[in-house]
């Protein structure tokens, strides 16, 4: 395992504010390089209970030529042990995208193929790693290519739906425009809470739950790049009318200045990290950018772990970040 702890290289002080995040030893550690295929690339669900990580790995080409995505399980190990990785086979979850721990397994995002549904799986995350269907389309018409998902503390399941698919060449036209999506599994009932996003993408709640971010990575189309488009992070302010959740109050939260904000977290304190060109980059609740996590290649997706841990995904090798050991995950606040 390599061990990367050089300050002018890796990490980026902006902000005072950031100091008190990196903690007084933060250091960068590479725990798994695997050079066949890109596979940490999104989702990144740590389960507290096992010290393991579920990721999903970036576009290839199997055996055969087509594109797949393969869905992984990581072992992290501990001083004594190696890390291991297990690749799951499941045919149901069709080009796995994002993720989030649900229940008693995880939720996945399938973006899904020119004859396979694209919607939200529910996972086991033990052999033999069974998996069904949460849904897979609203109000009957098919979901575009489902990316990203986060569950709100009352239950109901938040998810971003952009064409993706269609723009890389393995979904349809799509039927619907690219929006953000709430589900109660409780009563079944769908609703689009938000449009008019390029791409939405990565997508999370504050710590208290009254503002939810949404990276929209409008600037990259298939293989096209447009600067002009948008690279950024939005908020809104999550609110009640009628017994039921709205977004209200759109509002520019962030412009990523390397390459596109593409998953995002929130720590305990407010602070919202994304996954950048350039790294992981961390702002405080105002939108002031406080710091980056430089690493070479970019980050799409990432996670937080226990004691100041993050896991950053960087396509065909795994990080380890140490922060402040305070530092903590607003989606494992209780759990780690």
């Amino acid at each position: 395992m390599a061990n990367t702890n050089d300050p002018t290289n890796t990490w980026r002080i902006f902000q005072d504010e950031f100091r008190d995040i990196l903690g007084q030893e933060p250091s960068l550690q590479l725990l798994l390089q695997i050079d066949e295929f890109p596979f940490a690339h999104e989702a990144g669900v740590f389960l507290p209970e096992t010290n393991e990580l579920f990721v999903t790995s970036n576009q290839f080409k199997d055996h055969a030529g087509e594109k797949t995505v393969q869905i992984s399980k990581i072992s992290l190990g501990d001083d004594a042990g190696p890390v291991k990785l297990e690749k799951i086979v499941c045919d149901l979850i069709h080009m796995a995208n994002g993720g989030v721990n649900y229940q008693d397994g995880i939720l996945v995002c399938a973006q899904g193929s020119a004859t396979r549904p694209s919607g939200l799986f529910k996972l086991q995350t033990t052999y033999p790693y069974e998996s069904g269907p949460v849904i897979t389309s609203y109000m009957g018409r098919p979901f575009n290519a489902v990316n990203d998902v986060v569950v709100h503390r009352d239950g109901s399941i938040w998810f971003t739906d952009p064409s993706y698919g269609h723009d890389q060449g393995y979904r349809p036209k799509p039927s619907l425009p690219n929006a953000v999506y709430r589900y109660d599994p409780a009563t079944e009932s769908i609703r689009a809470v938000a449009d008019g996003l390029g791409r939405p993408n990565g997508i999370c709640f504050s710590p208290d739950y009254s503002t939810i971010y949404i990276t929209d990575t409008d600037q990259v189309r298939g293989q096209s790049v447009d600067y002009g488009r948008a690279a950024s992070i939005y908020a809104f302010d999550v609110i009640q009318r009628h017994g039921q959740r709205f977004l209200a109050n759109r509002r520019l939260f962030a412009l990523a200045d390397t390459g596109i904000p593409d998953g995002i977290k929130c720590d305990t304190r407010g602070n919202v990290y994304s996954g950048c060109g350039d790294g992981i980059n961390v702002w405080s609740p105002g939108g002031v950018l406080l710091g980056k996590i430089v690493i070479p290649g970019g980050v799409a997706n990432f996670c937080f772990g226990p004691e100041g841990q993050l896991f950053a995904l960087n396509e065909h090798r795994l990080w380890r970040v140490q922060l402040d050991r305070c530092v903590r995950g607003a989606l494992l606040d209780g759990q780690t």
